[in-house]
């Protein structure tokens, strides 16, 4: 259980930094006619959330675990789609 304590303690501070991180951005973005808002970071927030489970983030499927780079597997999985065509 401590790796798993570890891991909740390195998710809570990153959660906070990342906080931190958005309220800089939003305050200090350089372009006032298009400001950056909340919905502009859900993305980042489920990647960092998906961290506390890796079989559960974004983009990750149960069933198609792949091997770790290390193991052999991709060193990069696209998770954003082509564009429609």
């Amino acid at each position: 259980m401590d790796n798993e304590d570890a891991r909740r303690r390195f998710i809570s501070e990153l959660w906070q930094r990342f906080e931190q991180l958005q309220a800089w951005a939003v305050e200090n973005w350089p372009d006032p006619e298009h400001p950056l808002s909340s919905a502009d970071f859900v993305e980042a927030r489920k990647e960092i959330l998906g961290l506390r489970n890796p079989s559960q983030a974004p983009g990750r499927s149960p069933a198609l675990q792949e091997p770790e780079p290390e193991q052999g597997g991709p060193q990069y999985i696209d998770l954003n789609p082509a564009p429609w065509p």
